[in-house]
């Protein structure tokens, strides 16, 4: 079964056994899990239950966050027996867009491998890369999304954003609880929702483009 943690109305409160198996995956932000992420895994405990636990960034690096995600995990009752760091396409920019082939044939072979160590019956902890304490990040963006003429109000936007930043009686007011992962953006119907008149945007965009453009690998742990 799957949890999607993004809107939090969803989250229910879960305790599993000793018998489960679960896979977390958690997005980077700024070297570190997203506060409000970390807050919504604490829904779930765990009774001794094995764990893998998997960090994706956007090429940059992932920092302290394979940690922090071991250390929280841990706090709640599971054993990361394994864990990874895959790179992923980044909200701002054109970093990373289209790979998947090689790294879809990695992530399967790690699969195998963990496969492998539970049916050993080997549920020791995983080793991590991280230093504590943490460095500073996992609070979001500073850059908020425009809206233009062509928005019809339809609300999409407001039901989907992870924070609940977006005004429910008007779609173009966005708060600071905004974390800029641009969701608004990608899912909008009509395509009202951009940053293309940002020019504060549009010229970090492409200067970080040009700063991560050579490819990092997925980083594996068992």
């Amino acid at each position: 079964s799957e949890i999607d943690l993004t809107l939090e109305e969803t989250i229910p409160e879960m305790t599993f056994s000793r018998h489960d198996i679960v896979v977390f995956g958690f997005p980077v932000y700024g070297g570190r899990i997203l506060h409000e992420a970390l807050e919504r895994l604490k829904s779930f405990r765990g009774d001794h239950t094995s764990c893998v636990i998997t960090v994706t960034y956007g090429n940059r690096h992932y920092d302290d966050a394979l940690l922090e995600l071991f250390n929280t995990v841990k706090e709640q009752g599971f054993i990361p027996i394994a864990g990874a760091a895959l790179v992923g396409e980044h909200t701002y920019g054109q970093i990373q867009v289209g790979r998947n082939r090689d790294d879809l044939y990695r992530d399967e072979l790690f699969g195998s491998l963990v496969r492998l160590k539970i049916k050993d019956d080997n549920f020791s902890f995983v080793s991590v890369p991280g230093k504590y304490p943490y460095k500073e990040g996992g609070t979001g963006g500073k850059f908020r999304p425009e809206t233009n003429e062509q928005c019809s109000g339809c609300g999409v936007c407001v039901n989907m954003c992870p924070t609940n930043a977006i005004d429910i009686e008007d779609c173009k007011t966005i708060n600071n609880d905004c974390i800029a992962c641009f969701r608004c953006i990608r899912i909008c119907p009509v395509h009202a929702k951009s940053m293309n008149n940002n020019q504060e945007y549009q010229t970090f965009a492409e200067s970080f483009s040009k700063k991560l453009a050579t490819p990092r690998e997925n980083e594996y742990f068992i």
